[in-house]
């Protein structure tokens, strides 16, 4: 039986979402997607970039990942519209339930794409491409925003095809297409193709797809080492991995933040890290394991990121313990330039079985996991505001708190949710 896989993209995700909830719940006349807009950040709070983009928007040159500035300099008129994940997630949410109405073998790629194994399903919704247009033409009518849908016999040649001409389109790439479709395309499109390895092909003489399948195999591996094997084998439609409706074990947690302000003393440095340490131990907790290496990340004012690590006596998840070792990797690191973003990453990760004690620790962890437990259900019945540390309280003499956030890393507050009473509306 031939394979069939299908990688379904939303077109311009969040923008999309944003122009449909605008359109259907909240009055408005304007379509985003049809006027050059986008989703940017909070340039008061440092979040300051474009995080999706309309099609006309791109015509002016806006990109994912441009500062605000520079794309109000492209494009002054611009309209900008705040990021909203709860929207999001509740979006993404219904668009993967009617991806597994057609296939019990869905993966959640991201929060806007998928790949679906519709291996065996012809006799129940016809050939793959009928398949594919049938299900972009539900999403179309159901949740009001378009896909594209790239049909083929294995992931990377699906995600390939759904790359090609955009919105709203189903486009196939079976492996006997590989030849007209993907190779006279720049190598810079291939899936893993990124920077570095684009301008190491470009060293190489490597401008095309074709050129790099053409090329000899042990000479792409001797400049890129594993990664030469893996884009060799993707540029000639070679890739064996399996759809996983299940994700793998994470093999590591983190969690980072950009700070509204350059931090120039340990003591607010340290409000930071016990807000990130509460986030990444409670998502350890969560999925019941521990960890037993921590690293800070450190980005100063200047942009200049540097990190260091720190093995634990035991793998944990105590918020506490991960909070006190971030402070003294960060302590043990800091060159007192002012910071800019910090970060804590978890990793070495086991099941939180039995803790391993030593004869000169005198602390109670049991009681410390107690107390961590006890937060978490508050926290999950009443939300993450139910409770907070006394150190994130504000006070004559603790101003700062006001910028930080208590639970901080991840998706900040304000791009959670949006206050639409204080939005224009068109």
């Amino acid at each position: 039986m031939n394979r069939v896989v299908f990688h379904i993209d939303v077109n311009s995700a969040f923008l999309s979402w944003e122009a449909v909830y605008r359109l259907k719940h909240l009055g408005g006349s304007l379509d985003l997607r049809l006027v050059p807009s986008a989703v940017g950040g909070d340039v008061t709070m440092r979040h300051g970039i474009i995080l999706a983009k309309s099609i006309p928007a791109k015509k002016y040159g806006i990109h994912t990942g441009q500062s605000v500035v520079e794309a109000l300099q492209k494009c002054p008129d611009l309209l900008l519209v705040p990021p909203n994940y709860n929207l999001y997630q509740k979006s993404s949410a219904a668009f993967i339930h009617i991806l597994k109405q057609y296939s019990p073998v869905v993966e959640q790629y991201s929060i806007d794409e998928a790949y679906m194994d519709m291996t065996g399903m012809e006799g129940l919704f016809g050939r793959p491409e009928d398949a594919a247009r049938e299900i972009g033409g539900r999403i179309k009518r159901e949740l009001g925003f378009t896909v594209n849908i790239g049909v083929a016999d294995n992931k990377v040649l699906a995600k390939m095809a759904s790359d090609f001409k955009k919105p709203d389109r189903v486009h196939t790439l079976w492996t006997g297409e590989i030849e007209q479709k993907l190779w006279p395309l720049p190598v810079s499109e291939l899936f893993f193709v990124g920077r570095a390895t684009f301008r190491k092909l470009r060293s190489l003489g490597i401008k095309t797809i074709g050129e790099l399948a053409g090329s000899d195999p042990g000479m792409i591996k001797s400049h890129l080492g594993k990664m030469g094997e893996v884009i060799y084998a993707f540029s000639r439609g070679v890739d064996c991995s399996a759809v996983e409706p299940v994700p793998p074990p994470n093999k590591g947690y983190g969690n980072s933040t950009t700070i509204a302000f350059d931090v120039i003393d340990r003591e607010t440095v340290h409000l930071v890290l016990l807000s990130l340490a509460e986030t990444v131990s409670a998502r350890l907790r969560e999925d019941q394991v521990r960890a037993g290496v921590l690293a800070v990340g450190i980005k100063d004012c200047d942009f200049r990121y540097y990190s260091h690590q720190i093995p634990l006596n035991s793998p944990t998840n105590i918020t506490s313990e991960i909070f006190e070792t971030a402070c003294r990797a960060f302590d043990q690191a800091w060159d007192g330039i002012p910071v800019r973003h910090l970060g804590i990453h978890m990793s070495h990760v086991t099941g939180a079985g039995s803790r391993q004690f030593s004869l000169f620790d005198r602390k109670d962890y049991e009681k410390l996991e107690r107390l961590d437990k006890a937060v978490d259900e508050i926290r999950s019945r009443f939300g993450n505001d139910a409770i907070r540390r006394a150190s994130f309280l504000e006070s004559p003499g603790n101003l700062k708190v006001r910028y930080l956030d208590h639970m901080g890393g991840g998706i900040s507050r304000e791009k959670r949710t949006v206050d639409y009473r204080n939005q224009n509306i068109l």
